[in-house]
C-alpha cells in the first residue's frame, strides 16, 4: 500500500507538473499572439507654440514607443511606434518647434519623423489610455526649444548660439539631413454618390462612371509615390458638396480635382471639358468662407480691413494656379479624348469655392452620349484619360509657379 500511495503521488506530480508546462505554453501562446495584433493609428494632431509643441498621435490600443533620435543632435525627431500600423503614410505641416512631421511605416511599426525649425528636443512622452468620454489611446510627445523664446515669438532655422565656433573642425560637426520629403496632397473627388446619381446614360448612372475614375486616377497616383492621396469618396455613398471642400481645406490640398460625367438636351454633344471658378463667383466664395468664419479663424489674424485684403490675394493666387493648372490638363487631354470646342471654361461649382485650395472640375464626356458612354466605361479608355489626368499633375507640380495666360 505504501508503494501504492509513493506511486501514485509521483503520478500525481508528474500531471502537476504537466499542467503547468501546458499553461505556461498556453501563456506564452497569448502572449505571443497578443502581440502580434497590430495597433491602429487614427489619427495626429498638433498644437503648441515656438517654445514648445506638443504632438498626440490616436491609436485604437495601447502602444510603447522607442526614440531613436530626440532632435539635440540634428533637428530630427525620430520616434518607432512599435507594432503600430499606418495604413498608409500620412504627413503635415508643423507648427511652432516642429517645422513638418511624416509617419510612415517602419521596421516593426510607424515610424514617426519630425523636422526641427530650430534648437530643440523631446522632453517628455507618454501613453495616456481612454478616459473622459476618449475612445482612443493618445501617445504623446513634447518638444521643447532649447532656448529662451519669447512668448508670441516665431522659431526659425537661422543661425544661432548653438552654432559651432569657427574653430571646430568640419569632419567633427553633424551632417545635416535633408528635409523631410513632404508629397504634394492631391484630393481626387468622384461627383455624386448614393442617392445623388448624376446623369442618366443608356448603360446606367453618372456616379458610378466618377467614381471608377476617381479610383483609376488614385492608384496611378499611389503607385508613383509622389503624391498623398485623399479619396472624398470611396465608394458609393453621399457626400455633401460642402463636405467635399472640407476634406480639401482640412487635408491642406496642394490640388483639388473633381471628375464628373456631362450630359446636354443633345446626344450628339460629345467631349471632355475643364472648369475653373468664375470671376462671378468670388463674391459667392466669400459668403461660403463668412458662414462659419472656418478660413479667417484658421488663417488669417488683424482687423477686419487687412483680413479682407488677405482673404482677396489669397483668392487670386488660388485661382491663378488653379487656371495654370487647367491648362496644363487640356493640353494632357487633348489627343487622348475628344474634347469640347471651348475646352476650359469658368462657374461657380461649389466644389470650386475654396478660397486657398487650387480647384479644377473635369468633365470627362457626356454620359448621354453614345460614343462618350462607351468610352467612360471602358477600362482601356479610362486608365489612358486618367493618365493624361496624372501627367498633367506631374507637369504642374515640376515646373515653376507661372501666371495663368487666360
Amino acid at each position: 500500500m505504501r508503494g501504492n500511495k509513493s506511486e501514485t503521488g509521483r503520478t500525481r506530480g508528474r500531471a502537476l507538473v504537466a499542467g503547468a508546462v501546458v499553461a505556461v505554453g498556453l501563456a506564452v501562446f497569448a502572449v505571443g499572439h497578443a502581440a502580434t495584433e497590430n495597433v491602429g493609428l487614427l489619427k495626429v494632431r498638433m498644437g503648441g507654440d515656438a517654445r514648445e509643441t506638443r504632438l498626440v498621435i490616436e491609436l485604437d490600443g495601447a502602444a510603447s514607443a522607442k526614440v531613436l533620435s530626440d532632435g539635440s543632435a540634428d533637428r530630427r525627431v525620430a520616434v518607432l511606434l512599435n507594432g503600430v500600423d499606418t495604413v498608409v503614410a500620412q504627413q503635415g505641416a508643423g507648427r511652432g518647434v516642429v517645422k513638418a512631421w511624416t509617419v510612415e511605416k517602419g521596421q516593426g511599426g510607424a515610424l514617426l519623423q519630425m523636422d526641427l525649425a530650430g534648437p530643440a528636443k523631446v522632453k517628455r512622452r507618454f501613453l495616456l489610455p481612454p478616459a473622459d468620454g476618449v475612445t482612443s489611446y493618445r501617445y504623446v510627445i513634447d518638444v521643447a526649444s532649447a532656448v529662451p523664446v519669447a512668448p508670441g515669438a516665431v522659431m526659425t532655422s537661422a543661425p544661432n548660439t548653438f552654432q559651432p565656433a569657427p574653430q571646430i573642425r568640419a569632419q567633427f560637426l553633424p551632417v545635416k539631413k535633408p528635409a523631410l520629403p513632404l508629397k504634394k496632397v492631391v484630393v481626387i473627388d468622384a461627383g455624386h454618390g448614393g442617392r445623388d446619381a448624376g446623369a442618366q446614360g443608356v448603360m446606367g448612372y453618372e456616379k458610378d462612371v466618377n467614381l471608377a475614375a476617381a479610383l483609376t486616377l488614385a492608384d496611378q497616383l499611389g503607385r508613383s509615390g509622389r503624391y498623398k492621396v485623399v479619396l472624398t469618396r470611396s465608394t458609393d455613398v453621399y457626400v455633401p458638396l460642402e463636405t467635399r471642400v472640407r476634406v480639401a481645406q482640412r487635408a491642406n490640398a496642394d490640388l483639388f480635382i473633381s471628375l464628373h460625367s456631362d450630359s446636354a438636351p443633345e446626344t450628339n454633344l460629345k467631349g471632355a471639358s475643364v472648369y475653373t471658378l468664375s470671376d462671378k463667383a468670388s463674391s459667392r466664395a466669400t459668403r461660403f468662407v463668412s458662414r462659419d468664419d472656418w478660413f479667417m479663424k484658421a488663417s488669417l489674424a488683424g482687423d477686419q480691413g487687412v483680413r479682407d485684403i488677405l482673404f482677396d490675394l489669397t483668392q487670386r493666387a488660388t485661382r491663378n494656379r488653379s487656371a495654370v493648372f487647367a491648362q496644363t490638363l487640356v493640353a494632357n487631354i487633348e489627343g487622348k479624348a475628344p474634347m469640347l470646342r471651348r475646352s476650359h471654361r469658368d462657374a461657380g461649382f461649389m466644389v470650386l469655392l475654396a478660397p486657398d485650395v487650387p480647384a479644377v472640375l473635369l468633365e470627362m464626356g457626356f454620359v448621354n452620349n453614345p460614343e462618350d458612354e462607351a468610352r467612360l466605361r471602358d477600362p482601356a479608355a479610362r486608365t489612358r484619360l486618367m493618365r493624361a489626368v496624372a501627367q498633367a499633375i506631374d507637369t504642374h507640380f515640376g515646373e515653376p509657379m507661372k501666371v495663368a495666360s487666360r
